[in-house]
């Protein structure tokens, strides 16, 4: 079984992908992993879809959590069984956000890179809140709910 998670900061796609790979025996990827080094220093780009690549060709079975289109996006959603998007609303997500971050504060969540402390900053709020889930992203969100209709579940909780 292969599951692609995507979605908006916040929105629960490291819960769900923590909860699915448990309940199915699954191999989790959580892409911001990948791309952060300790330090919340960005990886190259083609290191990271060497790292992903690399893991989606010697696992048949996964759970892949994170949008990144530069990622094998289009392989991640033909390889999936089954694809989540998850689109809850902005106060829905900040407040998860800042409930991770009150949990987390000065230390690392077990989805990312070990040395990238949860922080909470204003860049970060205004993605939670505008521009990471500006109307052009959640159109592409509904797009691929068509394209792969028969396997995409959209949450709005």
């Amino acid at each position: 079984m292969k599951i692609a998670i995507l979605g908006f900061s916040g929105s629960g796609k490291s819960t769900l992908a923590q909860q699915l790979g448990a309940e199915h025996q699954l191999p989790v990827v959580h892409l911001d992993s990948l791309h952060f080094l300790p330090g919340w220093v960005e990886r190259d780009p083609q290191e990271e879809r060497a790292l992903l690549g690399e893991f989606m060709d010697t696992h048949q079975d996964w759970v892949i959590e994170g949008s990144y289109s530069y990622l094998h996006f289009e392989r991640r959603m033909d390889e999936a069984d089954q694809i989540y998007i998850l689109m809850a609303n902005r106060w829905i997500r900040l407040f998860r956000v800042l409930r991770r971050t009150a949990q987390h504060l000065g230390t690392s969540r077990p989805e990312m890179a070990d040395g990238c402390p949860e922080k909470f900053t204003f860049e970060f709020i205004r993605w939670v809140l505008w521009d990471g889930c500006r109307p052009a992203r959640r159109q592409q969100y509904l797009d691929i709910a068509r394209q792969y209709l028969h396997k995409t579940t959209i949450r709005k909780n």
